[in-house]
């Protein structure tokens, strides 16, 4: 079986067999217009995290396939928090029933092979999203790593001394089922602790930890939005799991207190949906203090180790991307107060990603407690990606996505290609598309062929982005990332691009892979490997 067709083939089986139990203690939902709940915490202690972690399934009332990580407890997707150099152990046992019947396929030569050898429908693994951890089988590995029904995995991540403190986040990343496991809602965040002695100005505020996920639309096609509204979105959203369905767009609710200023942790955990959030009062979009962007505080890597505020009135967050900011709750004068998405123009063959609300900003001196950010303790570790802006790049690429409908007209093949090679549709047993080498500097061109946006994402590591569609990004203005949208060509002009620093001076070695972390585009081919060599392996 082509691994492109392995969602089509999770559609035609419809939901997967649950496990008797009721639905309140398998991947609970609230209902439409509920209040956010933070999601649940553990912490590390003495430098370790010891998580233990269930792969659960079950369906929803209106017959959708959810899929959830929780611990025995019944914790659903807890947020993990650890310190730079902590050690995070996680036993994960996959609890969804085997699929009898269903496709299966050898996924990896015995040389390779992390876990089991046969994928199914019901197979899962981890990716650790973000962070700048080894790609060895039990740690950050997603090319082979497959833990099927019944089994338990374990996972050892060590977070480096130099990790940016920020917001990261876990996920299934199976190839050809991860966009099912996603919007099923198999997800959850990762604070790496220590933003405090980067960024003074949150130290103190409540801090409110906020995830948007996505998943199958409640009302299918039949059901049309008003044509004044525009058309309705390709997939339904949700925050911190109260769901926003089309085409009423029930808002969450949010109470905060008034004229509070709060640290806002936003992760766009969704599989396939853009999202440009703005907070608006009265109709007036409020402005947003931006302080990490995919993990790393903003200014922060300059060798200074103190942060910048960038203040915005819109962030756009790519499926996978994550902001951190500060906000100032409304006044009590304020009748009208909501988070929000505006509407994403991603080209003429992108899915669709309407304006809709997030969350009703509901005033009240009842808002609940928020753990706040600690005082500072220390001074900051050194940063991991100090100075890539000034050193010396060793090699130049170009990449480029593209896309070749079948001649049947029945689904499309997505590729990433190394400008200069054949395409290929990703495949574990591909030899990687990419050889480099520990200490290298690469400066990546990434164009965008093709007539929708793509999101490009690179994993262990992350990069300086430069220019976008050739304009040059003022050095005081360039941020650090783990995945960039790619704007789409409009078919007649030159190719979209970003141009962006790619950082191999750091101890990661191994394949690991880049791809578009839209992630029906990953799983239909748009995925390739990269091979990071050992100083000593360079060949001249």
């Amino acid at each position: 079986m082509r691994f492109a067709s392995w969602t089509l083939a999770i559609l035609c089986l419809g939901p997967l067999p649950v496990r008797v139990a009721s639905a309140a203690d398998v991947c609970p939902r609230p209902g439409p217009a509920s209040e956010v709940q933070p999601p649940p915490d553990l912490y590390s202690s003495n430098g370790v995290l010891n998580v233990t972690l269930n792969y659960n399934t079950t369906t929803d009332d209106a017959g959708r396939t959810l899929f959830c990580f929780q611990t025995p407890e019944g914790m659903e997707s807890p947020t993990l928090h650890v310190n730079p150099g902590d050690t995070v152990n996680i036993a994960l046992t996959n609890m969804v029933p085997p699929v009898h019947g269903g496709p299966s396929e050898i996924y990896s030569a015995p040389a390779k092979q992390c876990g089991a050898a046969v994928m199914t429908l019901s197979s899962v693994n981890m990716h650790f999203h973000g962070t700048n951890t080894s790609p060895k089988c039990h740690s950050d590995e997603v090319i082979h790593t497959l833990v099927n029904s019944g089994e338990t995995f374990t996972y050892t991540l060590k977070i480096p001394k130099d990790e940016p403190p920020g917001l990261y986040w876990y996920h299934p990343h199976v190839h050809g089922i991860s966009s099912a496991a996603v919007t099923g809602g198999a997800s959850g965040v990762i604070v790496v602790e220590g933003i405090e002695k980067i960024q003074p100005a949150v130290v103190g505020l409540p801090q409110r930890i906020l995830i948007v996920r996505d998943q199958q639309r409640l009302n299918g096609a039949a059901a049309h939005a008003p044509p004044e509204d525009g058309p309705g979105p390709g997939w339904d959203i949700s925050l911190n799991y109260v769901p926003i369905p089309f085409p009423a767009y029930p808002p969450s609710i949010i109470k905060i207190q008034p004229g509070a200023q709060e640290f806002w942790r936003v992760a766009n955990a969704s599989a396939n949906t853009i999202l440009d959030l703005q907070l608006v009062y009265n109709d007036k979009p409020q402005p947003l203090q931006i302080v990490a962007l995919d993990g790393v505080p903003t200014g922060s890597q300059n060798g200074k180790r103190q942060g910048t505020i960038v203040t915005k009135k819109d962030i756009l967050l790519p499926p996978a991307g994550r902001a951190e900011f500060i906000v100032t709750a409304p006044a009590r004068k304020t009748t009208v107060a909501y988070l929000q998405t505006n509407a994403i123009d991603g080209g003429p063959a992108s899915d669709s990603n309407p304006a809709r609300p997030l969350a009703h900003l509901y005033i009240t001196s009842m808002a609940p407690k928020l753990p706040r950010v600690p005082q500072p303790s220390g001074s900051p570790n050194a940063q991991r990606f100090e100075g890539l802006a000034n050193a010396q790049i060793t090699a130049r690429r170009k990449l480029y996505f593209s896309e070749i409908p079948l001649p049947d007209g029945s689904s499309v093949n997505f590729f990433i290609t190394v400008d200069g090679q054949i395409p290929k549709l990703f495949d574990p047993n591909n030899p990687p598309a990419i050889t480099t080498t520990r200490g290298a500097v690469e400066e990546w061109t990434v164009e965008n062929r093709t007539l929708e946006v793509h999101e490009f994402h690179m994993h262990q590591i992350h990069f300086l982005v430069q220019e976008v569609n050739g304009v040059k990004v003022p050095r005081d203005k360039q941020q650090f990332y783990d995945t960039f949208q790619v704007p789409y060509w409009d078919g007649i002009g030159p190719y979209p691009s970003i141009k962006v620093l790619m950082d191999f001076r750091g101890p990661t070695i191994g394949d690991f892979v880049y791809h578009c972390h839209i992630l029906e585009h990953e799983d239909a081919g748009m995925m390739a490997t990269i091979r990071v060599q050992p100083k000593a392996a360079a060949k001249d």
